[in-house]
């Protein structure tokens, strides 16, 4: 009965919006991947108070446990990059997330703060390797005049990731133990790398593993024949554009490509060095690492800080604060669902800077709906202006993902990603300190960040640090979106065009 009722009214509607069985499965599984990292990160915020007390930590080490795994996966993302764009992929993934489940059972048995710090940092080995692969592996599968939609859908599985940890992990913290929390996220992953391993074939690179609307299996590289050109399957009621299409648009309006930066050779034998020196040559991609690296550090702090903020802003309980953070969150799955689609839906239409648009706009949106809503002291007017925020926070993602794949040769997307993310993580890993330290230079109180159990007993005058902090730290967020709309809107048209005539010309050597 249960299961009749999963596939009629949630599988079912499912496939029909995504294109399919075959899509949802792809999406699915790699939105669990960016999930299961979220879930982790929210838990550790989730049972900060269980753990305090029963570690004899304060917040500094709580933040610590956080900030330790993330500027581990810093360093590490860019070999993993390498693997992505050389080695099956699905398989890294697979080990992958059978080794983060088995640090997560060591997170839960640890019996002292160090050993829990070490196995945060060991962590911070394992999730480096998402971010590249879930990139690689989304460009190989979807083709480009939808990957806005696509990437939409992947990351509501991370935003999806943060609710799983603030609501299920927190309550079973409540309910039984902090090491219960961790001990269910590893059965997830044990779970996960299962499915994923049964379930998720390699796709061929280079175009030929596109999923087709309608399509009931998944495309495997064995099922490909690599000395034909990639195949333009299309069903004549499809409206989606086409990688073919695209180029023809692109011809149309006479870009001329950097002769300096076509890519004659298959550059998945390329050194490290040549990789990223190609990479930050490439102009459009240095501003969309920035921005998509700006956006976010804000949301790393706005993160950590958001329940601490509501409960002195607004005078609440843990409760409520956390029910409230996570409503308001579900705000950020709105803006990816649709902001991804509204760029598509502009290259549909002629505009093809459409992604740049709706990425620098809605991180223009963000900065605009914090700015009013921080300032308001009613919780019945800030709760909108903050899931507006949300949304624009998160909206920005899929349409800044889907343009870096844009301008990027489909053989160096692992290492590319892995350059992006070295800067989102070193940058996500400052974010709480950062935050904290002006909260506290801002605060009325004895210039520290006061514990948030002892500032709701002391009035909403206590969130006047964090007010400021927040205020003070959207200038990153608005810098993301002016030089989206007046630098990159600019560089975009001909990098791209550049990617085409690589892609192009690494095939055929006579081009």
């Amino acid at each position: 009965m249960l299961r009749d009722w999963f596939r009629r009214d949630v599988e079912y509607p499912l496939a029909r919006l995504v294109g399919g069985p075959a899509r949802l499965k792809v999406i699915a599984l790699l939105a669990s991947v960016l999930g299961l990292d979220s879930a982790d990160k929210a838990t550790v915020g989730a049972v900060a108070a269980q753990l305090e007390k029963a570690l004899h930590i304060g917040n500094v080490e709580v933040g610590l446990l956080v900030s330790a795994s993330t500027a581990v996966g810093a360093i590490l993302t860019l070999p993993f990059g390498i693997l992505a764009d050389r080695v099956k992929r699905t398989r890294v993934l697979v080990w992958a997330i059978l080794a983060w489940s088995l640090t997560m059972v060591l997170s839960g048995a640890a019996g002292s703060y160090t050993l829990l710090l070490i196995s945060r940092l060991l962590l911070g080995c394992i999730v480096a390797s998402a971010s590249p692969l879930v990139a690689s592996l989304t460009g190989d599968f979807f083709r480009p005049g939808e990957r806005g939609r696509i990437f939409g859908y992947i990351i509501a599985g991370e935003l999806v990731g943060v609710a799983v940890g603030f609501l299920i992990c927190g309550n079973l913290a409540a309910w039984y133990s902090w090491r219960v929390s961790f001990w269910s996220l590893a059965a997830l992953g044990l779970l996960l790398a299962g499915v994923i391993w049964k379930f998720l074939p390699e796709p061929a690179r280079g175009g030929y593993s596109y999923v087709p609307e309608g399509a009931e299996e998944v495309p495997s590289e064995n099922d490909i024949d690599a000395s034909q050109p990639p195949p333009q399957a299309r069903r004549e009621d499809e409206t989606v554009c086409e990688e073919s299409d695209i180029d023809e648009q692109w011809k149309r309006c006479h870009v001329t490509p950097h002769s300096d930066q076509i890519l004659h050779d298959d550059p998945t034998s390329m050194s490290l060095w040549q990789a990223v020196r190609h990479v930050l040559s490439v102009r459009t991609y240095r501003t969309l690492i920035l921005a998509s690296a700006l956006g976010y550090f804000y949301f790393t702090g706005l993160r950590t800080f958001a329940i601490v903020y509501m409960r002195r802003q607004f005078d609440l309980g843990q409760a409520m604060a956390s029910t409230l953070s996570v409503g308001i969150g579900l705000g950020a799955v709105v803006g990816v669902l649709l902001v991804g689609r509204l760029g598509d839906a502009l290259i549909r239409r002629g505009t093809l800077t459409g992604r740049i648009w709706t990425g620098g706009l809605a991180y223009l949106l963000a900065t605009a709906a914090l700015l009013l809503g921080l300032v308001c002291h009613s919780l019945l007017l800030a709760a909108p202006l903050l899931f507006l925020a949300a949304a624009g926070l998160g909206g920005a993602n899929p349409a800044v993902d889907a343009a870096r794949l844009d301008v990027m040769h489909s053989a160096l997307w692992g290492r590319a990603e892995g350059v992006r993310a070295t800067l989102r993580f070193a940058l996500e890993a400052g974010a709480p300190p950062l935050f904290g330290y002006l909260a506290g230079k801002f605060s009325h109180g004895d210039g520290m960040l006061q514990d948030a159990s002892r500032a709701v007993t002391k009035g909403s005058n206590d969130a006047t640090g964090l007010q400021m902090a927040f205020l003070v730290m959207l200038v990153p967020l608005l810098v993301a979106g002016l030089i989206m709309l007046l630098r990159t809107r600019r560089t975009y048209p001909r990098d791209v065009v550049t990617t085409i005539t690589s892609e192009h010309a690494s095939r055929d050597p006579k081009l």
